[in-house]
């Protein structure tokens, strides 16, 4: 029999500071929650804190002596994302684990508060911002580390530079994809930047497979409709199977960064994490860094490593 890597498998992470986007639900929830049974101090950033603390809730009443507590931030507003950051600088003193994974999934056009298209600039430009906002914290903490979630629908996808806003023409599947693309670009960046800055700190990015979560809303908010329940329950896995891939990115000690971790089944549907060589044909040097610089311009967020 194979061996297969279950959150059995987390190393010690007692004490250690994570923070974890759209937490209270999915697999931000089950993510929390193993690392939290683990003695992790577990932050659910959350847009709705009525429902971050019932998630908080939810895991005390399981792990009672878990350290979880839950912070506002709404990735679709610079705003939001530069309070976040500024009351957790002032509030802690380390950051070990930034989990991106909060994202929406195929909604009807729309933009954020700052004019983004909503997948592009919650999935993406959001996190992009958090990670910079927050980044002179983790590169003081030692042997830190930045998971970004991507998703399969990353692999046949494009940047479309010309109408990243959708206004040019709007294609939620593909828009959703592209968000997906710059999760996976920025993670591959960011990783080549802290080794080419001799920072300790690394980045890796992840996919669930084809996972049972409330993404299947579409953006709604509400609960998925009884066919796409019906339709989702056959063909994907449950959310605990889901998070193993970024829980793995989190802690497994063989991580060097750069990676690209997946589930193990077939065309990475479901399974139990291993990495994924497709990020190797996914990633291209001169789109990476063309995306880079035009998230720091919208964003108004620059990366400093020193």
């Amino acid at each position: 029999m194979s061996v297969v890597w279950t959150k059995d498998n987390i190393t010690d992470v007692s004490d250690q500071v994570v923070i974890i986007t759209g937490a209270n639900s999915g697999l931000g929830f089950e993510t929390a929650a193993a690392l939290a049974e683990r003695k992790a101090k577990v932050i659910l950033a959350v847009r709705n804190m009525e429902k971050g603390s019932v998630a908080a809730g939810k895991i005390k009443s399981v792990y009672p002596d878990a350290h979880v507590t839950t912070m506002q931030l709404d990735l679709g507003d610079l705003n939001s994302i530069r309070a976040f950051a500024t009351d957790f600088m002032n509030q802690y003193d380390s950051l070990s684990i930034l989990i991106n994974n909060a994202g929406i999934m195929i909604p009807p056009h729309r933009l954020t508060k700052d004019g983004f298209e909503s997948q592009l600039g919650g999935n993406h430009l959001g996190h992009f911002a958090l990670t910079g906002l927050l980044l002179p914290k983790l590169i003081a903490t030692p042997n830190s580390r930045v998971v970004t979630v991507s998703s399969i629908a990353a692999h046949n996808a494009a940047i479309h530079f010309d109408n990243l806003d959708g206004s040019k023409g709007y294609s939620a599947i593909k828009f959703y994809g592209q968000s997906k693309l710059a999760n996976l670009m920025f993670a591959k960046e960011l990783q080549n930047k802290f080794r080419s800055n001799h920072i300790d700190a690394v980045s890796v990015a992840c996919h669930p497979g084809i996972s049972n979560t409330n993404l299947f809303s579409f953006g709604s908010g509400k609960r998925a409709n009884t066919f796409m329940r019906m339709l989702t329950g056959l063909l994907s896995q449950p959310a605990h199977m889901g998070a193993l891939p970024t829980l793995y990115a989190a802690t497994e000690p063989s991580i060097k960064g750069g990676e690209y971790i997946g589930p193990d089944g077939r065309g990475g549907r479901k399974g139990y994490p291993k990495s994924d060589e497709i990020i190797n044909k996914l990633y291209a040097a001169d789109i990476s860094n063309r995306l880079w610089h035009i998230s720091e311009s919208l964003t108004g967020v620059s990366y400093k490593f020193n």
